[in-house]
């Protein structure tokens, strides 16, 4: 039996964003400012407008990626075979990027890890068996839980983002939408 690199989007992400753990720790947090959107940006200095991207690979520690990346190893193949590699990767950076630019103008902290592309994740796998004329019921329950908690947890002083998890969540649903009407990859309820 041979090992199959069967989420390349996924897998390089997962990949990148552990050697980006741990040059930052053998650094001693030197990485910390490039892989982290910080609580402002400077228009004319190139590196801010990158890390609206790399906010994504860093995390703070092993448990804070492992807890993003079990979701993201679970959901990000199925996603990946569903919509293909090259959607998948145009979702993930969009949502960085959306994420980032909000963060900055809305919030006066900074920003790092995966939790918005988890949030993603979740509310687009919803829409894995989308047929026409229909919203899937999961979907629905979903956002209801998801914001739930996210609005609870939002009153907690905690260092946590929920901001960037409401925002991949919101990403995830209209990707979720738009792939489904755009590409027709509804499947029509079968006769009964």
């Amino acid at each position: 039996m041979k090992i199959d690199y069967n989420a390349p989007v996924v897998l390089t992400f997962t990949i990148i964003s552990c050697i980006a753990l741990i040059l930052n720790q053998v650094l001693g947090g030197l990485l910390t400012p490039i892989i982290s959107v910080g609580p402002t940006m400077n228009f004319l200095n190139v590196l801010d407008y990158l890390r609206l991207f790399t906010h994504v690979i860093g995390h703070a520690n092993w448990e804070h990626l492992i807890g993003n990346f079990t979701f993201i190893l679970l959901l990000g193949p199925i996603l990946e075979e569903k919509y293909t590699s090259r959607s998948l990767l145009k979702m993930i950076v969009f949502t960085s990027l959306i994420t980032g630019i909000l963060n900055v103008f809305l919030f006066g902290s900074g920003l790092m890890g995966a939790s918005g592309i988890v949030f993603m994740m979740i509310l687009l796998s919803s829409f894995v068996n989308l047929r026409q004329g229909y919203i899937p019921l999961t979907f629905i329950l979903v956002v209801l839980l998801f914001l739930g908690k996210e609005i609870t947890n939002a009153f907690r002083p905690d260092n946590i983002s929920q901001f960037a998890h409401i925002l991949g969540g919101i990403c995830g649903g209209i990707f979720g939408f738009y792939k489904g009407t755009k590409k027709k990859l509804f499947t029509p309820k079968p006769k009964e």
